[in-house]
């Protein structure tokens, strides 16, 4: 009953169309995930409890992450959103006016745009309805995230050793250098090291810490690793299969203390996926017919 009440208290995706419009405007016009997802999170003033809130009980991914998942998909299909191979969504257009954007008017005219190419394809009228159109827009999100849920789930079944060299590993494909496990108990945390070479001029060292869980880190965690690396490296860096509170991501660039990168759960499979570390990718041919090109000759 709990988690019912939960779920009523997050906002639906058609209620974070507007704010993600918001937030890209607020980026200059485009973003990633993540920035965008940020600003959201502030735009409509969701509370850390709601973000919290998991898609499911065996899903790593959070309620909240999940719908703005459709409402970036719908945008997109609504012809304001478009996004790049490399993660990056962006405007379409510079001027948009925010007010004069409806929420039921974008749901409206995706699904019966999707029901409209379905009966081009040749598909049966049952295929016209506009409840089969939502569950196609809402399959093509499940299809592009499914893939990050079951990478995290067998991610928490390694031991932590072995994620402590999957780290590392990433880290040298990376481009660091000279990277070491060398976590020990007391060690405040400190799983290993490493220099990061930038233009092939400066070197910074970096030392990282790993956490395989689901749970979300928290800012008094990045303040204890933050205190670990005090006079030992120039730059720190959190790896988590789970997330980063606000506060804790707040923690981690915080003013006048040595900075703090952080890898969540979500951008450890992205990197994964681009390192083709664990991850492939197919490419598959799409046929079309072009009847218009016949009907020319």
């Amino acid at each position: 009953m709990a988690r019912k009440k939960y779920i009523l208290a997050v906002p639906s995706f058609d209620e974070l169309l507007v704010p993600v419009v918001k937030a890209l405007i607020k980026l200059g016009g485009s973003g990633s995930v993540e920035e965008i997802n940020n600003l959201v999170y502030e735009i409509a003033n969701i509370s850390e409890d709601v973000l919290q809130v998991p898609h499911g009980e065996s899903d790593t991914r959070k309620e909240v992450d999940y719908r703005l998942a459709w409402s970036r998909t719908y945008l997109k299909k609504f012809g304001l959103l478009e996004n790049s191979s490399r993660g990056i969504w962006a405007l379409l257009k510079a001027d948009i006016n925010v007010s004069n954007l409806d929420n039921a008017e974008i749901v409206r005219f995706v699904r019966e745009k999707s029901t409209i190419e379905k009966l081009g394809k040749g598909i049966a009228e049952k295929s016209t309805e506009v409840n089969q159109a939502k569950k196609e827009v809402e399959e093509e999100v499940e299809d592009t995230e499914e893939w990050k849920t079951r990478l995290l789930n067998i991610l928490y079944q390694i031991t932590p050793s072995a994620f402590e060299r999957l780290s590392q590993r990433i880290l040298r494909e990376s481009g660091f250098s000279q990277v070491e496990v060398t976590g020990k108990v007391g060690d405040g945390g400190i799983d290993g090291k490493g220099i990061v070479r930038v233009s092939g001029l400066l070197s910074f060292h970096v030392i990282f810490q790993c956490k395989r869980y689901k749970g979300s880190v928290s800012p008094s965690q990045i303040r204890d690793f933050r205190g670990a690396m005090q006079g030992r490296a120039d730059k720190g860096l959190v790896i988590t299969t789970g997330t980063f509170t606000r506060e804790a991501i707040k923690e981690a660039t915080r003013d006048g203390a040595p900075p703090i990168d952080l890898i969540d759960g979500e951008l450890l499979c992205d990197k994964l996926k681009e390192l083709k570390l664990g991850v492939s990718t197919k490419l598959t041919e799409t046929v079309e017919v072009k009847s218009d090109w016949f009907e020319s000759l």
